[in-house]
């Protein structure tokens, strides 16, 4: 079985390598810096050199797969919805021309609303572009809606040392969250299988919803420290994120992430035991989190 991967060094790809090498299958590893994974498995993967915006180049290295996992990973360019867009017809023609017969797209939750929700629109349109191959070919696509990524706090290291971490929802808010670990099984899953077709959406939504307050009092009590929420203005974080040098359509994407699933959004799929995963934030925050504030000051 041929199973390619993109970002095979991200939060979720770096475990789902593991889980398909001790599937006993050698993935093609498709990224833009090959030998940090050749560095971590050697010969076990098969690690190629690909820019997901290379038309061309995604066609070739996609050549003779089964089934893609297709992480879209954001670019550093002024309109990041755009770039996503690009790469979805990119990679959509790749799977159409090569006839690859299933393919697994890391979407968000959000994803379903198509509009107004920052960043993740871009996904909505690489998810479109797949719909669209899958409707006139009839090959396969399954669009994992994943919640809100535990490992997003990392990048709060500074803010949650000192106690209070800015945020755009109001703070009482349940939303779903999710360790990107858990992501990685999900895929797998389905990487591995051959039973399934048509076109699918599987939410990925963590073990239970938590409130910016729940999830920092959780970190509070692993980190033994006093964490908080607080709510800031839209303008006021507008101005912040453009005074760190981002473009109007950097800023938007950024802000419409929270803005445009707050407030009365429901995501499409409900949470039952289909969409429900294991890993909590407390042992998340145990593993990863907890090292990585002792190891950044």
């Amino acid at each position: 079985m041929e199973i390619a991967i993109t970002a095979p060094s991200g939060n979720v790809g770096r475990f789902l390598v593991g889980h398909l090498v001790r599937a006993g299958v050698r993935p093609r590893l498709l990224s833009r810096n090959p030998e940090r994974a050749r560095a971590s498995w050697g010969d076990l993967v098969d690690a190629r050199q690909v820019d997901l915006r290379d038309a061309a180049a995604v066609t070739e290295a996609t050549r003779g797969v089964d089934a893609l996992y297709l992480v879209v990973p954001p670019g550093e360019v002024d309109d990041p919805v755009a770039a996503y867009a690009a790469v979805g017809e990119a990679v959509a023609a790749a799977v159409a021309g090569n006839r690859v017969p299933r393919t697994v797209l890391q979407s968000s939750v959000g994803a379903e609303l198509r509009e107004g929700a920052g960043e993740i629109d871009g996904l909505a349109r690489v998810e479109e572009a797949l719909d669209r191959i899958a409707g006139s070919t009839g090959l396969a696509v399954t669009h994992l809606r994943c919640g809100y990524f535990f490992s997003n706090l990392l990048f709060e290291l500074d803010a949650i040392r000192s106690g209070t971490v800015a945020v755009l929802r109001p703070t009482d808010e349940p939303f779903c969250w999710v360790a990107p670990a858990d992501i990685a099984v999900v895929a797998a899953s389905l990487l591995l299988r051959a039973d399934w077709s048509g076109r699918r959406v599987q939410a990925v939504h963590g073990p239970q919803d938590l409130s910016w307050d729940d999830a920092l009092a959780v970190v509070g009590n692993v980190l033994v420290r006093t964490v908080i929420a607080r709510r800031v203005d839209d303008d006021a974080m507008r101005v912040t994120l453009a005074s760190a040098g981002m473009s109007r359509a950097q800023v938007e994407a950024v802000m419409g992430m929270s803005t445009g699933l707050r407030e009365g959004f429901v995501a499409e799929q409900p949470r039952t035991p289909v969409t429900t995963t294991d890993t909590t934030l407390g042992a998340w925050a145990w593993a990863e989190l907890r090292p990585a504030l002792k190891a950044s000051g």
